[in-house]
């Protein structure tokens, strides 16, 4: 039994002081408020709940700032996954390993606990599957087992380039899988991350126009528990690509054909009518948010006003990892929504309400939800995954606890991040992963070949 006194911490009922932690197999057994400190490990600064990041690539970390070059004609999500699929070509299991391991490390030091890695990467160089299909499965799992961060594995299907069952194209042959190699890839990437601590397993029919109706209901014919994550109306291209082959938009298309439910996350959902965002709300699923890869990109941005008023579920994640920061995921959210209304604190729905508060709550739970984790928040029974922010940072130093979450958000950024725990166990301190030295020793090699051979 691990015994934690904390000096502050959010509760589920707000602030509170003099908390005493109790952790038991990497749980909380109890936690409880004005306590004693005798006998107790002392956590100074600010503790909050770990954020979820329910939207990773992990391999696209090795390309951030790789795509910033003006292309001959107007460059949009369309040109860059081109250079995506050139990119991707060249990387080796050990890299995929290698880059992963570098992201995880970062998301624990930029405060997330836990990622959904929404895993689509499962051939060789060649397109040619491996002897193991569940290769690279294996690989993200040691990287996760490496950094300590819980990991949701999502395999992803991935069939067809375009709506109507368009034949994939050279650029993705790493992906592609029938329905029956996938089923067989889930069973592998089960085993593979059996002996990995709090780790979930879920599905991913890739899009819409990657997956067709009969592969998509006999996944989820086959998968009757666990996350389900889909990437849907992220561009207007695809909307208008929905329309002319279905009748529908993508995002109507889903909810007439498949049950929709709390266990489905529908990441980036952009590009929605009204009655599309409130039906999303309405069943219980999770928008998967990636605010700076959706700004990256071009992609849009989210109808939260109304999502939000009809009580909709959101969480956030890094997706391309250009930037990997979970506070300055929920800054740009709220960015976008005052950009685009020329309105201020948009995602706080109640006068007097805290935005910080507003943003963080929400996707602790959105994002707990979306990767299959029993709470996003400090309570007996949950996971003890929990950031600790240094109360001596100027921008929290000089301001009271009503105002922590905002200026840790839209002032202090991830500077502010002390230390991180998951499970109990302190794998950041003063803001450095404790193996940062080796992992980033090897992500660099592995950089330097990589780019020689671009």
């Amino acid at each position: 039994m691990q015994k934690f006194f904390l000096d502050h911490a959010w509760l589920t009922d707000g602030w509170a002081n003099a908390v005493a932690l109790d952790v038991e197999a990497g749980h909380i057994r109890a936690i409880h408020a004005n306590a004693n400190p005798e006998g107790r490990e002392r956590i100074s600064g600010i503790v909050l709940p770990g954020l979820a990041n329910l939207h990773s690539h992990s391999f696209q970390r090795a390309m951030a700032g790789l795509t910033e070059r003006r292309g001959p004609a107007s460059d949009s999500f369309w040109t860059w996954r081109q250079v995506m699929y050139r990119f991707v070509g060249s990387l080796s299991a050990d890299d995929v390993e290698t880059i992963a391991a570098f992201a995880f490390m970062e998301m624990l030091e930029a405060g997330f606990t836990a990622v959904g890695e929404f895993h689509y990467l499962h051939h060789d160089q060649n397109g040619a599957a491996y002897a193991n299909p569940a290769e690279h499965c294996e690989r993200l799992a040691a990287a996760a087992q490496e950094t300590g961060i819980s990991l949701t594995l999502l395999p992803v299907l991935y069939t067809y380039s375009g709506f109507g069952a368009q034949p994939p194209h050279q650029g993705q042959r790493r992906f592609i899988n029938s329905i029956d190699a996938f089923l067989a890839l889930t069973e592998k990437a089960r085993q593979a991350l059996a002996a990995l601590p709090n780790a979930n397993l879920g599905v991913a029919p890739h899009s819409l126009r990657a997956v067709n109706p009969p592969d998509l209901a006999r996944l989820l014919s086959a998968t009757p528990e666990g996350p389900i994550h889909v990437h849907v109306a992220e561009q207007m291209q695809e909307v208008e690509d929905c329309l002319a082959w279905s009748g529908q938009r993508p995002v109507e298309w889903l909810l007439n054909h498949a049950s929709v439910d709390p266990r489905w996350c529908l990441v980036h959902a952009t590009q929605m009518t009204d009655s599309e965002t409130r039906a999303l709300a309405a069943s219980g699923a999770v928008a998967g948010l990636c605010p700076i890869t959706e700004a990256n990109l071009g992609d849009g941005v989210f109808n939260a006003p109304i999502y939000c008023a009809a009580q909709g579920r959101y969480g956030v994640g890094s997706d391309s990892n250009v930037e990997i920061t979970a506070l300055g995921e929920l800054k740009q959210l709220e960015y976008s929504q005052r950009l685009a209304l020329r309105a201020r604190n948009v995602m706080a729905l109640q006068e007097g309400q805290s935005t910080g508060a507003a943003l963080y709550g929400s996707a602790l739970a959105g994002g707990a939800q979306a990767l299959g984790r029993n709470s996003g928040a400090l309570v007996a029974g949950a996971r003890a995954d929990f950031v600790v922010l240094d109360q001596n940072h100027p921008d929290l130093a000089t301001c009271n606890p009503d105002h922590w979450l905002d200026a840790s958000i839209f002032s202090a950024g991830k500077a502010a991040i002390d230390a991180v725990y998951v499970g109990g166990d302190r794998l950041v301190s003063t803001g450095r992963h404790r193996n940062r030295d080796a992992i980033s020793r090897r992500y660099s090699r592995a950089m330097a070949r990589i780019m020689a051979a671009q």
